[in-house]
């Protein structure tokens, strides 16, 4: 990704120094620059407000008492992660900030999940997962990890906050408008994820 930036800008100031419009260029990058500060304000304001609620709904117990909820759910997703492991927890929690929007609350839970997940895989006698391994760099996603990535990505939410907040900044009339179609989408977008991950299961298990 790094490269490709970097040849798309070289090419951008290519193009436009062969063109004379250079300045046009450096006023662009200006105005993007400001405008990026000012989207990671309101950005900022958003989802503080609703980290916190998370925050307190985690105090409460109230992320908890879902986690339980979601139990029986993470099973059928995971059948092969004991009931009383701490990935259960942590896929959980992240599940939970997804279905509210919450990408950047649900990634440290993610973080979280995919290292209690490392230590299962060594409980489990994977050599791939020992410590030797580890530091050499040859470990490799096991099958759990790869299931909770593509369910992750898939990413149902009620209330997409992120895109909310983004047309709020950009002057929609009604920023909550996208709840809706965006609730279809990812309800579809994880229905296919679910039926990918259970015919994986069943193949791998072959």
């Amino acid at each position: 990704m790094n490269y490709l930036w970097a040849f798309m800008i070289l090419t951008g100031v290519v193009f436009a120094a062969f063109h004379g419009t250079l300045p046009a260029v450096t006023q662009a990058a200006l105005d993007s620059a400001k405008e990026a500060v000012t989207l990671c304000i309101t950005m900022m304001g958003v989802m503080s407000f609703w980290v916190g609620l998370m925050k307190i709904a985690e105090k409460t117990g109230i992320i908890a008492g879902l986690s339980r909820r979601l139990a029986p759910v993470l099973h059928f997703l995971f059948p092969d992660i004991p009931k009383d492991h701490p990935a259960n927890k942590y896929i959980a929690t992240n599940m939970i900030a997804n279905i509210f929007g919450l990408g950047w609350a649900a990634t440290p839970a993610g973080l979280k999940a995919m290292e209690a997940l490392a230590e299962l895989e060594k409980e489990r006698g994977n050599k791939a997962f020992s410590d030797e391994k580890t530091k050499k760099g040859e470990r490799i996603a096991s099958s759990e990890m790869c299931d909770f990535l593509i369910i992750n990505i898939s990413s149902l939410q009620i209330i997409p906050v992120n895109i909310i907040a983004y047309r709020s900044q950009y002057g929609s009339v009604n920023p909550a408008q996208i709840v809706g179609p965006a609730l279809i989408a990812t309800t579809c977008s994880t229905l296919t994820a679910i039926i990918f991950c259970k015919i994986r299961q069943n193949i791998y298990k072959i």
